[in-house]
């Protein structure tokens, strides 16, 4: 069996917002809770997170400054939502002749981005991450930044991942973890309880921030998401925790063609 094929065999795991009963209704119900919280969105981040999101969108860019300083590299930013991803990685990157391409499937949360990367190097695009509008091998960089989480099939995810990086391409998916020891319960506490009822506080909307939780004890554990990304085809896969595991950084290449 082909690696995609066994990654296909498998029980579907993937965002899974409550009364969503298939991967259709799952992915409709995100993109409306983004929709939702778009106009706070980025005070937000930066409120729940004490500005650390900064410190880990710039760790994963800096992780992946040796393609960004070739001038012919193509990169993509995947789920890139505001584009703070897209800007840190635009920070590393030196003279690109091709823009780095921010791919959204929420037209609300790419309004946003549209107004900070105005005049940059950047191209917004609204797409699903699982259907890319993207031509085969196109890119040498694909990095996502806390929305790989969101989709509603993460190897088909993968897969579509895999189908537009170059041969040697790399992939880089940064999201939330769950700590382990004490550090961790204290940190579920927060993340259960508190972080919930701030953000409904400030953005006015509840179910997003219940949903958030949720969705990242849903998410594989590093070792399965890594055994799932070499199922894809991918290969070198590494995993790298930030900030005591409360987030982390996936890490792989594409097989180079025999």
């Amino acid at each position: 069996m082909m690696p995609a094929e066994a990654a296909k065999s498998e029980h579907v795991v993937g965002a899974a917002p409550a009364g969503a009963g298939d991967q259709s209704a799952a992915s409709q119900a995100v993109r409306e809770m983004f929709t939702a919280i778009a106009p706070r969105y980025d005070l937000l981040n930066h409120v729940l997170s004490c500005n650390v999101d900064r410190l880990w969108w710039w760790r994963t860019a800096r992780t992946f400054r040796h393609i960004l300083q070739r001038p012919e590299a193509r990169v993509l930013d995947l789920c890139c939502g505001t584009g703070d991803m897209t800007l840190a990685l635009l920070r590393q990157a030196g003279a690109l002749q091709s823009p780095i391409i921010g791919a959204d499937f929420s037209h609300a949360m790419l309004q946003r981005a549209a107004k900070k990367t105005l005049a940059r190097n950047i191209r917004l695009i609204e797409a699903d991450a699982l259907q890319l509008p993207l031509p085969d091998e196109r890119f040498d960089l694909v990095v996502s930044a806390f929305g790989f989480r969101n989709l509603a099939n993460y190897d088909t995810g993968l897969q579509e991942i895999l189908r537009v990086l170059k041969p040697g391409g790399e992939i880089g998916i940064l999201d939330f973890g769950e700590p382990k020891g004490l550090l961790g319960k204290i940190y579920r506490v927060y993340f259960r309880r508190v972080l919930p009822f701030i953000g409904s506080m400030i953005s006015g909307v509840r179910g997003p921030y219940a949903y958030l939780p949720a969705s990242v004890e849903r998410f594989p554990e590093p070792e399965e998401m890594l055994k799932r990304m070499r199922a894809a085809g991918f290969r070198d896969a590494v995993w790298k925790p930030y900030s005591f595991g409360i987030a982390g950084l996936f890490r792989a290449k594409k097989q180079l063609q025999s």
